[in-house]
């Protein structure tokens, strides 16, 4: 599941608790069924968007070069973290 199922879910819920008017016997109570399907998809929206903002990325690259004014081989290596580089 992810940030889409929480925002379908709060969809569906809302369409069930608002715009359905429909009486099923007495067992059934659509409308608490729609804020039910809210509330889990409020709860696994956040849950969703907490892990997407904790994911992280670290990336190393190499370059090697020479130098040419003494031959020399010359290694850069940078390393970053969710874009900013690290020290």
């Amino acid at each position: 599941m992810g940030i889409g199922s929480g925002i379908a879910l709060i969809v569906i819920g809302a369409i069930l608790a608002f715009a359905v008017n429909v009486d099923l016997g007495g067992y059934v109570d659509i409308h608490l069924i729609g804020y039910i399907l809210m509330a889990a998809g409020a709860v696994v929206f956040l849950i969703s968007l907490i892990f997407v903002l904790r994911r992280r990325s670290t990336v190393s690259t190499s370059h090697t070069a020479v130098d040419p004014a003494n031959g020399q081989s010359v290694t850069t290596r940078r390393t970053t973290d969710n874009g900013d580089p690290l020290v």
